[in-house]
């Protein structure tokens, strides 16, 4: 599936961590698409590597890099096997940013390559309500790297918040 549907579609979904036996589940409220190696954004678009080889494994694989030499990012691969696309989970629960996620979640390298599922002590599952991504979503951070196109694109959404009336 597109890693742009995807990315919508984990909007209102639970990521559910178990940490020392206990579940924990946050609500996604923000994410990111790469859409492969076309995507200049994409780490795919550097071409198949060790790095990210991982990309290019079934849809629902956990991806999960090491960036800055300081943080942890979690990514789920959404493309056909061979076909390297990916969504970045930026913000779930109160915890925002992809690096205070990974670490609030004690997600790290020892998860990459594995399914997103209870086997691997990470997973989705559906929310407790629908929730739709912003009319007009603002461009991805951090991918100045891309280019104009490509880090103007409108590939970041987040969960729609009703605006509450001033008194």
């Amino acid at each position: 599936m597109p890693a742009d549907v995807v990315a919508r579609e984990l909007l209102g979904r639970a990521l559910v961590r178990r940490i020392r036996g206990k579940r924990v589940a946050l609500t996604i409220l923000e994410t990111e698409a790469y859409l492969g190696p076309h995507d200049l954004a994409c780490h795919a678009a550097r071409g198949r590597t060790t790095r990210t080889e991982v990309m290019y494994g079934p849809p629902g694989t956990l991806y999960i890099y090491f960036v800055y030499g300081l943080h942890w990012m979690l990514n789920v691969v959404t493309g056909a096997e061979g076909e390297p696309a990916a969504v970045l989970i930026r913000s779930a629960g109160g915890v925002s940013g992809p690096a205070r996620l990974t670490r609030t979640l004690r997600i790290d390298g020892a998860l990459n390559g594995r399914l997103a599922e209870p086997g691997s002590g990470l997973w989705f599952e559906t929310g407790k309500g629908s929730c739709k991504a912003i009319a007009t979503p603002p461009p991805r951070i951090g991918v100045d790297y891309a280019g104009p196109r490509w880090s103007a694109r409108k590939l970041r959404f987040l969960v729609a918040v009703a605006k509450r009336e001033a008194r």
